[in-house]
């Protein structure tokens, strides 16, 4: 995004989610396959901050640009840490990680890595999307990607053709999906929707429109946000991958206070896309729920800002996955993995192999005992 700074290695970092090896008792692939899954990742969204909630050293003027303290205390502190983390994220603690797995809790669980370096935006998507990292794709220049992703890849195969779409809200998304070879549709900044068809349509445009800018290539969230669920309500994809970016952006201002009232709003928003699936024939049942970030960051003082080559940190993020097909046993929640085995797992979920199309690519993470 924007603030991502610069489009050098060693400027902007971005990772994604790691975990384990599908091991020999793991569940046949056709015994783990649903028809749909929602994909949703929140760029640059920390690890301490899922696992344990807002962080109190952060919490001030100094060292997280914080402009109203008793606010941000009154909405986000709460003395217990798994009180904080749910007061942050009400459904992906109440919900998410009760009925499926959030993984990722570096200091007592499983750690979850990025295999590229750089730990920035591209680099990572990238990661994600395809199952390894490129040492070509170095920056954040929107460069068309030479790679074929995992959703460019499930379009052409029986069933899926038409049936994917992307939201997110930074302007290289086209690019990192290429967009002009895959045919996928990929709506990354500018309109919700660019060729509006309803009045509640122009009326989201237009207040598109009235939102303030504040970052060049970047959009807040609240456009992506509506876009993506018109599309679950309208035309159902069985493949919504919505990409939301106003954590790191904030978090690159240096303000927590704005980070955290996005990751809260990106949470409530997660909660509107899982209860509109479940509402609808289609989806009810038959659904998976994939959710991750795209980097992790540094932890408290100067580094909780920033990313990349300079953070070393920065290499640890986090998934949470839940659906008809995806466990709760402790020695599933315990797994420790790679940013690159995301790709193979959104495949297999759907009832896909990933290998079989990208030999080089990372397993999937194990989703049953």
């Amino acid at each position: 995004m924007t603030a991502k700074r610069q489009n050098r290695i060693g400027a902007v970092a971005s990772t994604l989610v790691a975990v384990a090896i599908v091991g020999p008792g793991s569940a046949p692939l056709a015994a783990q396959s649903i028809d749909r899954v929602i994909v949703v990742t929140l760029d640059g969204f920390r690890w301490q901050d899922l696992f344990a909630g807002a962080e109190r050293p952060l919490i001030t003027g100094a060292e997280g640009g914080v402009r109203d303290t008793a606010g941000t205390l009154g909405r986000f502190w709460r003395p217990d840490p798994r009180d904080r983390r749910r007061a942050l994220l009400p459904f992906l603690w109440g919900t998410v990680a009760e009925a499926g797995l959030l993984l990722g809790e570096s200091t007592t669980a499983g750690v979850f890595r990025v295999e590229n370096t750089i730990r920035f935006s591209y680099p990572g998507y990238n990661e994600l999307f395809t199952g390894e990292p490129d040492p070509r794709i170095d920056s954040n220049a929107k460069i068309p990607n030479p790679n074929v992703t995992v959703l460019e890849w499930l379009s052409q195969r029986p069933g899926f053709r038409n049936s994917i779409e992307v939201y997110g809200s930074w302007d290289v998304f086209p690019f990192i999906f290429n967009a002009t070879r895959s045919k996928l549709p990929v709506n990354g900044d500018g309109l919700p929707f660019p060729t509006a068809k309803t009045e509640a349509e122009r009326a989201m445009n237009e207040m598109t429109e009235w939102l303030p800018t504040h970052w060049a290539s970047a959009r807040l969230d609240a456009p992506t946000m509506a876009g993506a669920l018109a599309a679950l309500r309208t035309r159902r994809p069985r493949i919504l991958t919505v990409l939301l970016g106003e954590t790191d952006e904030w978090a690159h201002e240096r303000r927590y206070d704005l980070y955290l009232d996005a990751a809260h709003r990106s949470d409530r928003f997660i909660e509107l896309l899982w209860t509109t699936a479940q509402s609808l024939p289609e989806y009810r049942g038959r659904t998976s729920l994939l959710v991750s970030v795209d980097h992790g960051r540094g932890p408290t003082g100067r580094d909780w800002t920033d990313h990349g080559e300079e953070v070393p940190p920065a290499d640890r993020v986090w998934m949470a996955v839940m659906g008809p097909n995806v466990g709760t046993e402790p020695r599933l929640r315990a797994q420790s993995g790679t940013q690159s085995q995301f790709a193979a797992t959104l495949a297999r979920l759907v009832g896909e192999d990933w290998q079989s199309a990208r030999p080089g690519a990372a397993p999937p993470i194990r989703l049953r005992p």
